[in-house]
């Protein structure tokens, strides 16, 4: 009998164990909560597989995933929610059915400060705000387009990237390969990419690399990226920036290795 028991428990644990390592596609429909209307165009990526697909005109969406993947819901003027994958889900296919929450929108009040000329050239000139002059240095060997800087610290941002260029970004993805792995995935998947370009809120970015946004501009701009540059780019920039600089920090600390 016990026999038997023990045989029975081993093939519950293989077939449980084969269940959680097997891959689909799981299907739904997104809708607004408060309406129960469609949404149409809502960004879904499977967090852990590093794949995007978006909603069509139903609200309906399929994606690869395994048990226990998480997947990640935004849209524009809601909140985005993650979803974890169900061996019910993975298994019977059935399409479930998503909730987004409208956020409530408010408008900052914007100052503009009109300019007030006096017809003196020396006393008017003063009132026109700086053009922020951004450059971007080569450095020999290196296969990118250079690092990019503000004039007045241009030099010390150059030697300083010789020296350090990316330790910073090192210091915070070092003890962490699978957010290294993600950055090459993310640059490989068209979804993701488009997905990418259209936003500026670094939400995704800081979803998938798990990292707070104050420390994703703080990569950015350890990377030699001027203030305007993270200030105006979008997701897709952002991560391109990041991913090079990677790979320049991989190209100056091997060689900085073989000379020691």
């Amino acid at each position: 009998m016990k026999q038997y028991l023990l045989l029975f428990f081993v093939i519950l644990s293989s077939a449980y164990g084969f269940s959680q390592d097997e891959e689909g596609k799981v299907k739904g429909v997104v809708l607004n909560v408060s309406n129960s209307e469609v949404l149409e165009g809502v960004n879904i990526v499977n967090l852990n597989k590093v794949i995007g697909t978006s909603t069509n005109n139903k609200g309906e969406f399929e994606i690869n995933a395994k048990v226990n993947d998480t997947l990640h819901f935004s849209y524009l003027g809601f909140k985005s929610i993650k979803v974890r994958v169900t061996n019910d889900w993975l298994k019977y296919g059935n399409a479930t059915t998503i909730n987004l929450t409208e956020l409530a929108l408010a408008l900052e009040e914007v100052v503009v400060n009109q300019l007030k000329l006096t017809g003196y050239l020396e006393v008017d000139i003063k009132q026109v705000p700086a053009i922020n002059n951004n450059y971007r240095y080569s450095i020999s060997g290196l296969p990118s387009t250079g690092y990019e800087a503000g004039k007045s610290s241009a030099l010390n941002k150059v030697l300083g990237s010789i020296f350090n260029p990316a330790d910073f970004l090192h210091r915070m993805f070092g003890k962490k390969p699978n957010e290294l792995r993600k950055l090459k995935k993310m640059k490989e998947d068209d979804e993701i990419r488009n997905l990418l370009a259209s936003r500026f809120d670094r939400e995704m970015l800081t979803v998938l690399l798990q990292v707070d946004k104050v420390d994703l501009d703080e990569i950015v701009s350890q990377c030699n990226y001027s203030k305007g540059f993270i200030q105006t780019a979008n997701d897709l920039q952002i991560l391109d920036a990041i991913s090079e600089c990677y790979e320049e920090y991989k190209v100056l600390n091997r060689d900085r290795n073989g000379k020691l």
